[in-house]
C-alpha cells in the first residue's frame, strides 16, 4: 500500500481579515425591543397608579464615599449619568466598528449617512423651533433631534416583517453619525457652569486612553481606571459625563481575527493541552483572547447588559408621565408636544429622503443610497422614533409640566412613526415581485467582498454555468462542519439558477489531513473527477489516512500509481495555495464560509437562511441585468 505520510510541508502566511458581521449587533437591538417597550409600559402604569411613589422612588439618594469625599446623586441621576455612559459607550463601538469594517470602510459612502444624518437632526430642530420659537419651551431644540438606533431597528423588525437585512444595516450606518452628533449636542449645549480643571483632566485622561490604544496597550485594568476618572472629572466639570463612553469606544479598533494570530493561538492551546500548567493556561486564554478585537471583546461584554438592562432601566426611570384627559388635551395644543411630534414623524423622513435624492441626482449616481426608495422612505419613517438620547435632553432642558409635555411628544412620535412605516413597507409589499425587489434592494452598486472572481476555466463548478446566482463555499474536507454543510449545500443546488463553486481552505494547524485530502482532489481532478472525490472526501472525514485516500481512488476506477506520485510530487500544491491565497485576501479565517455573489454570507448557514440570501442575490442579479 502506497505511503502518504510525510508529504506535507511548510505553512501558508495568512492576513488579517478586513470584514465583520453586524447580524449580532442587529439581533441584539431587536431582541431588547421588546424589553425596552415593556419598562416604558411599566413606567407609564406606575406613574399614573402611583405617581408620588414614582417620583419618591427615584429620587432616592445613593452615596459613595472615598475618606472625607463623598459623591451623592439620586438613583434617577446615576442611571442617567452613569449607567448611561456605557450605553454611549457601545454607540462609539459601533460606530468605530462601521469605519473600519462596515460599509464605511469605503470612504466615499461616507459622504450620504453623514449628510443624511446631519440632514435628519437639523430639519426636526427647525421644525420644532417652528412651533416654540420665542417661547419657554424653545431652549429643549435638541429634544426633537436624535433617532433611537435601538427602539427603532426593534420596532422595524415588528412593522417590517420580511424587510432585508440590507434595510436595516442601512439605517444603522445613517444614524451612526445621529448618535455621535447627540453626543456633542449634549456636551457643547446642555452642559452649564463649566469647570475648565476638571474639564483639563478628562482631556488629559482621554489622551493617554488614545495613546495606549495606539499603542495596542491590552492591559484592562488601566482603561476602566482611566475611563472611571474621565467620567468623574467630566462630571465634576459640568460637561455631561456619558460623553466619556462615547470618546473611549471610538478608541476601540476593530478588526475580524487574523489567521498567523489564530495559528499562534492554536500553538498555545496545544501547549496546555500536553501539559496542563497553571502558566500555559494563562498564556493560551491570553492568545486567544488577543485574536480578537477590542472593539468585538468590549460589545461583547457590554452589549447585552445595555440593551437588556440599562436602557430598560433608563426607559423605566424616566418614562413615567402622569396622563389625565385634561392633560392630554394639554399637552396636544404645547408647542412642545407639537414640535416634538411633527419634527419627529415629518422631518426625519422628509430629510432623509431628500438628501438621498439629491444627493443621487448631484453626483449623477455616483452616490446613492445602499436600498430601494421604498427602503429609503422607511428608514426616514422609523427614524422619527426618538427615545433614549431624547428623553436624556428632556431630563436636563425641561421640569415639571414642560417635562410631561416632551414626554408626551416623544411617545407619541414612537406610535405614529411605527405606523407610517408599516404603511411603506405594506405599499411595497403589494407591487409586482420585480418592481417590489427595486423598490427594497435599490440599483446601487454593492460592495464585493470576494477579490479573485469565479473562473471557468480555473474553479470547479458545479450547477449551470450561466446561473445568476453563484454560490462559493471555502472548505477543508477534514472539517467536520463542512461535512455538516454538505448536505445544505446539495439542498439549495436543487435551484437550476444556482452554480456551486468549491475552494480549498485546509486549516493544517487543526486539521494535519486536510492538505493531502486538497491534492487528492485535485489529482482526481487531473483525471475528472473532482466531484466525485469531493463527495466522497466530506463522507468519510474521519477515515482520511493514505490507505483511505487509496481505496477512494480504486473505488472511482482511478488509476491510483499517477495519483500517487502527483501528490507526493505535490503537482497541485501550487493550485491549492491559490485557492488559500484568494480566502486570505478575501478575509476568509474559518470553514466552511461562503459568499453569495461575491458577498460574504454572515451568520447561519442552514437551508431556510441560504435559500432567503439566495433569493436576495438573484433579485439583486436581475435589477442589475435590467440596468445594465
Amino acid at each position: 500500500m502506497t505511503d502518504f505520510s510525510g508529504l506535507l510541508s511548510g505553512r501558508t502566511n495568512w492576513r488579517r481579515e478586513f470584514a465583520a458581521p453586524m447580524r449580532a449587533f442587529l439581533r441584539t437591538e431587536a431582541g431588547s425591543s421588546g424589553v425596552l417597550a415593556a419598562s416604558i409600559v411599566l413606567a407609564l402604569l406606575w406613574a399614573n397608579v402611583a405617581p408620588g411613589m414614582y417620583d419618591e422612588f427615584w429620587r432616592t439618594e445613593l452615596s459613595i464615599g472615598l475618606g472625607h469625599d463623598v459623591l451623592s446623586l439620586d438613583l434617577r441621576e446615576w442611571i442617567n449619568g452613569g449607567l448611561m455612559t456605557l450605553f454611549f459607550l457601545v454607540v462609539g463601538l459601533e460606530a468605530r466598528r462601521e469605519f473600519d469594517l462596515g460599509d464605511l470602510r469605503e470612504r466615499s459612502r461616507f459622504v450620504l449617512p453623514m449628510l443624511a444624518g446631519i440632514t435628519g437632526m437639523i430639519a426636526p430642530v427647525l421644525i420644532y423651533l417652528a412651533f416654540n420659537a420665542g417661547g419657554p419651551g424653545s431652549h429643549g431644540w435638541g429634544v426633537a433631534m436624535s433617532t433611537d438606533t435601538a427602539l427603532a431597528l426593534g420596532l422595524l423588525a415588528l412593522v417590517g416583517r420580511g424587510v432585508p437585512d440590507r434595510v436595516r444595516v442601512f439605517l444603522l450606518t445613517v444614524f451612526v453619525v445621529d448618535d455621535l452628533l447627540a453626543l456633542v449636542v449634549i456636551a457643547v449645549v446642555y452642559s452649564e457652569d463649566i469647570r475648565l480643571m476638571p474639564l483639563t483632566l478628562a482631556i488629559v485622561a482621554f489622551v493617554v486612553v488614545l495613546v495606549l490604544s495606539l499603542f495596542h496597550v491590552r492591559k484592562a485594568w488601566i482603561y476602566v481606571i482611566l475611563g472611571v476618572l474621565m467620567w468623574a472629572a467630566l462630571l465634576q466639570s459640568g460637561v455631561d459625563p456619558v460623553v466619556a463612553g462615547l470618546a473611549i469606544g471610538l478608541t476601540a479598533p476593530a478588526y475580524s481575527p487574523g489567521r498567523e494570530a489564530l495559528e499562534e493561538a492554536t500553538g498555545l492551546f496545544r501547549l496546555f493541552r500536553e501539559q496542563p500548567t497553571p502558566e500555559l493556561a494563562r498564556s493560551a486564554t491570553v492568545g486567544l483572547t488577543t485574536t480578537i478585537s477590542p472593539n468585538e471583546r468590549l460589545q461583547y461584554l457590554y452589549h447585552p447588559w445595555t440593551s437588556y438592562l440599562i436602557v430598560p432601566l433608563f426607559g423605566l426611570a424616566n418614562a413615567g408621565v402622569t396622563i389625565d384627559a385634561n392633560f392630554l388635551g394639554h399637552a396636544f395644543t404645547s408647542p412642545i408636544t407639537l414640535g416634538i411630534l411633527v419634527g419627529y414623524v415629518v422631518g426625519k423622513p422628509l430629510a432623509v429622503t431628500t438628501v438621498s435624492w439629491l444627493l443621487e441626482r448631484l453626483s449623477g449616481g455616483r452616490i446613492r443610497p445602499g436600498v430601494g426608495w421604498a427602503a429609503v422612505v422607511g428608514s426616514g419613517t422609523i427614524a422619527g422614533i426618538g427615545f433614549t438620547v431624547s428623553l436624556l435632553i428632556a431630563t436636563i432642558a425641561f421640569d415639571g409640566t414642560q417635562l410631561a409635555e416632551a414626554k408626551v411628544g416623544l411617545l407619541s412620535a414612537v406610535i405614529v412613526a411605527s405606523g407610517l412605516t408599516w404603511a411603506v413597507f405594506r405599499a411595497a409589499k403589494l407591487l409586482s415581485p420585480p418592481k417590489k425587489a427595486l423598490a427594497l434592494l435599490g440599483d446601487a452598486e454593492q460592495l464585493v467582498d470576494l477579490t479573485d472572481p469565479v473562473d471557468p476555466e480555473r474553479d470547479h463548478i458545479r450547477g449551470p454555468e450561466t446561473a445568476s446566482v453563484t454560490l462559493v463555499e471555502y472548505g477543508d474536507f477534514e472539517c467536520p462542519y463542512c461535512g455538516m454543510a454538505e448536505p445544505i449545500v446539495r439542498s439549495v443546488l436543487q435551484d437550476d439558477d444556482l452554480r456551486f463553486v468549491w475552494r480549498h481552505l485546509p486549516l493544517s494547524d487543526v486539521h494535519p489531513r486536510a492538505q493531502i485530502a486538497a491534492e487528492v482532489a485535485e489529482a482526481a481532478a487531473a483525471q475528472g473527477k473532482f466531484w466525485e472525490m469531493h463527495d466522497l472526501l466530506l463522507a468519510n472525514q474521519e477515515n482520511l489516512q493514505p490507505k483511505d485516500l487509496i481505496r477512494y481512488a480504486e473505488q472511482l476506477g482511478l488509476d491510483t500509481e499517477r495519483l500517487h506520485d502527483d501528490v507526493k510530487r505535490h503537482v497541485a500544491g501550487a493550485r491549492v495555495a491559490q485557492d488559500v491565497e484568494s480566502a486570505d485576501t478575501s478575509g476568509v479565517s474559518g470553514t466552511p464560509t461562503f459568499f453569495i455573489n461575491g458577498q460574504r454570507h454572515y451568520g447561519a448557514y442552514d437551508v431556510e437562511t441560504l435559500k432567503a440570501a439566495i433569493k436576495v442575490a438573484r433579485a439583486r442579479a436581475k435589477i442589475s441585468a435590467r440596468r445594465g
